[in-house]
This record gives C-alpha cells, structure tokens and sequence, in this order.
C-alpha cells in the first residue's frame, strides 16, 4: 500500500490469490490463505547511553488446506510464484495422507468480515510511521532517560533500562468462499526497568510502560520517573499476618486474574475437560457486578480488530453479563466438535465494566477511590509466579504490594501467597474501577475483592 513501509504490495495480494486457485486446482476442496508481513524496530538504552539497536521484519503465507474431509496446515515465507505450485501440490498430497475429520470446514460465508477491505478502517495505523528517522527512535529512548540527573532520597540509582520500539504489522486472509479481509497497525511502545538500592544494600526493581498505535499519544517523558517511583515504594517491606481479608489489585496487574476466566470460556478447553466453566453457559456463576465484554471495534485502540484468523466478523458484544456467561469462544471446528454455533475464536479486546457497590460516591472511580472504599487490607501491585489448575480454577499466586489502612497505604510487603478458586473469587468482587491501562490489549481496571485468603 502507497506510502506505508513493509506493507503488503499489490503483488503480494495477486500471488495469494492466485495460490487459492492453484490449491484448488491441485486438489483442494477449500483453502484459506493468511499472508502475514511485520517489521519493527527497536531500541535499547541502558543508564541513559544507547546500547543496541535492531530491526526485525519478516513475511510468511500461511495455508490452511482442506481435501477429502481432510486438513493439514503449511506456511512458507519465501514468496516465489514459481514454487508456489509444486509448494501446494505437495501440501494437498501430504493432507490426503491425513485421517479423515468431518468438523474440518470453512466457515460460512455469512459469518466471515465484509468491512475490513482496506486494513485501515479501525484508524489503528499512524501515517507518520512513515517518516520515522533511525535519530529520531534513538532520541526518544534517550530522551527518556533520567538516569543522569535523578537524585532518589535515601536511596541509590543503580540501573535503568529502557526499551523503545516502533512497529507494523499487516495482514491479509483470503479464502476460497470469497472472504478478503485485511488489517494493518502500527504500534509505538516504551518501557524502563529500573534497580535501586537502599542503605542497606537492599535491591528493589521497578517497571512502567506505554503504548499505543498513535506516535503522539505515546507517553514518554514520564515513563522512567514512574518506573523509579514504583521502586522506591518498596522500600523497607514489613511482615504482614495471613488470613482472609480484602483484596484490592491495581490495574497494572489486574489481567492476571482474567486470563484464566478467558481461558475457561475457550470452546477447546471446554470439549477437552480442561475448563472451570464447562456446562455454565447460559448460567449465573460470578457476582452481579461482574461485567464483562468484547469491544473490538473501538476505533484506534490496541486490540481491535474486525475479524478473528478464520476472517469470521467481531461484534461488540457481551461475555459475562451480571455475573453470567453469555457466550463461549467457538470457532467453526469446535463448533462441530460441540454441536454448538460458532462465535468466533476469542476475545479481542476484552473489557470488564465498571461496577460501584452501593454508596460508591460519582466521579472518577479508580485506585485510590477503590482503596478508600474498602478501608483496609492488602492492594497487589504484581504477581511473582504461581499457577492454576484450569479445570478446577483452584489457584496460588506469589504477590507483591502493600497493606492499607482508612484508605491509606501503610507500608510494602513482600513474599506473600494468595491461594482459592477462581468462581469464589470472581464471586467476592466488590468492585470494578474504569481505569483500565489504556494501551493494554485487555481492558482491566483496578479490582476489588473481599475474603481473599492471603499467607506469609
């Protein structure tokens, strides 16, 4: 496309459709073609002096080949349409060799994205990537470096690291039912982690980020201070007594805990055994306020997206509504498999909604309001590790953060464990801020939950 580097070219599209019609003639009953290309570029500062630079782009074709009831999947990333036919006629004579499966299609044509023609139609793709000079990333790593003019009280700077990066990503997917439908991003994103010392020699790290698909509403002149900051927070962590209490997780680490409901609603983990919401479709099993949906057409925000990789349509639409599950991800093979309709395949940029418990004052409602409304207990900050078991949602978590009190934070704490089970979590939310990280591909707020078991 004119004007955008690293973009699929005209000539890219012409040799993907015309590997459809080569499948097809070789044999194929159906193909999907996705034709994938990126490139980014990144840079690296450490304690405020350049330390590596690196670009990365890469192109491929993947094929999804249906023959016979049967169905195997290829890729290649170098494009020559002189192999491109002996490439395919050995993929479909290699899938012939496959065991039949019947739930093996397409899926139908009424199903799959009519809107995504050009790429650009979520706004997710910044013109002025274009003209991004090598100087300029290299100036904005540096720029944000404030390892040579901070003077952290009652501590020492040893290390700050940041990473700037710039990238694009394009991609196309057409079938032989008719489907074309493309997207194109642009991302800019910048990180600092940084390591101090106490007087003690004590070392605390801490990170913060940004990003987003705009270069100007990229924050960062501030990125290292905060990082510094959430370091220096740590400082002189107390013990803290186990038990049950309340449970307050800022928004920067709140995703944890939604990946594994995410997971749960898969249609592969369901038919697989492997899921704490199997039978809970349709069926009330999270509290009232818990509220979560897909928004993935929400115009110039990381994650959107209009079609999932089989290039059936997204819809806004709800996954949880009022603590009940609305819908499971079912793409068209384990809705088969299930005998249930398809959906899609995943959530694209899921969202949980702001829920404010009785006497929640208005206005803005995030961590600090969230803090004062529970009074007291512990707000995790980070997770160290842990894991849980899918099929049961039973989970154990090493967490960071700090014990409050009236509102207030009154000091860090370290090396504690939270331990339960997903339903019982979810169904203790309290509440659901509306600050979600705004160029995080899962929208989560700060949460809040009671009866939270926690040990030392």
């Amino acid at each position: 496309m004119e004007n955008i580097p690293w973009s699929i070219t005209e000539a890219e599209i012409s040799l993907a459709r015309r590997c459809v019609e080569i499948a097809l003639e070789e044999g194929a009953s159906d193909v999907r073609v996705s034709l994938s290309k990126s490139l980014m570029d990144l840079v690296l500062v450490r304690d405020g002096s350049p330390d590596k630079v690196s670009r990365a782009g890469d192109r491929s074709l993947t094929f999804n080949i249906f023959a016979d009831g049967r169905y195997g999947t290829f890729s290649v990333n170098r494009l020559d349409g002189e192999l491109m036919r002996s490439f395919l006629h050995d993929a479909v004579e290699t899938v012939r060799m496959l065991a039949p499966d019947e739930f093996r299609r397409l899926p139908d044509p009424s199903r799959t994205a009519k809107n995504a023609r050009t790429g650009l139609e979520l706004g997710l793709y910044d013109p002025s990537y274009a003209s991004l000079s090598p100087s300029e990333r290299l100036e904005t790593a540096c720029g944000a470096s404030i390892f040579a003019t901070a003077k952290p009280e009652g501590c020492r700077l040893i290390s700050e690291e940041i990473e700037y990066s710039n990238s694009i990503y394009d991609n196309l997917v057409i079938d032989s039912r008719g489907l074309e439908a493309r997207h194109i991003e642009s991302s800019f994103e910048i990180g600092c982690e940084t390591t101090i010392a106490d007087a003690r020699g004590n070392k605390y790290s801490g990170y913060w980020w940004d990003a987003s698909p705009m270069r100007g509403d990229l924050s960062t002149s501030d990125v290292c201070a905060k990082a510094l900051q959430r370091a220096m927070a740590q400082i002189n962590p107390l013990p803290h007594p186990g038990g049950a209490c309340t449970m307050v997780v800022e928004n920067e680490a709140a995703a944890r805990l939604l990946s594994p409901v995410l997971g749960a609603l898969s249609a592969f983990s369901v038919q697989q055994g492997n899921s704490f919401l199997r039978d809970s479709l349709g069926k009330k099993v999270f509290a009232d306020g818990f509220t979560l949906c897909d928004r993935p057409h929400d115009k110039g925000c990381s994650g959107s997206k209009l079609f999932d990789s089989e290039g059936v349509a997204t819809s806004e639409a709800p996954i949880i509504e009022g603590g009940t599950v609305r819908q499971y991800f079912i793409n068209t093979y384990m809705s088969g498999k299930l005998g249930m309709p398809p959906t899609r395949e995943d959530a694209m940029r899921p969202t949980v909604l702001p829920f404010r418990p009785d006497g929640a004052k208005e206005g803005s409602f995030g961590t600090d309001e969230i803090l004062a409304l529970c009074g007291e207990g512990i707000l995790v900050t980070g997770f160290n590790g842990g894991n849980h078991n899918a099929a049961t949602g039973d989970f154990s978590y090493g967490v960071e953060g700090f014990a409050f009190k009236g509102g207030q934070i009154v000091h860090p704490i370290r090396g504690m464990v939270i331990t339960g089970n997903m339903l019982t979590l979810w169904n203790n939310l309290i509440a659901a801020g509306d600050n979600p990280r705004r160029g995080a591909g899962k929208q989560v707020p700060t949460l809040a939950f009671s009866q939270v078991e926690f040990s030392a």
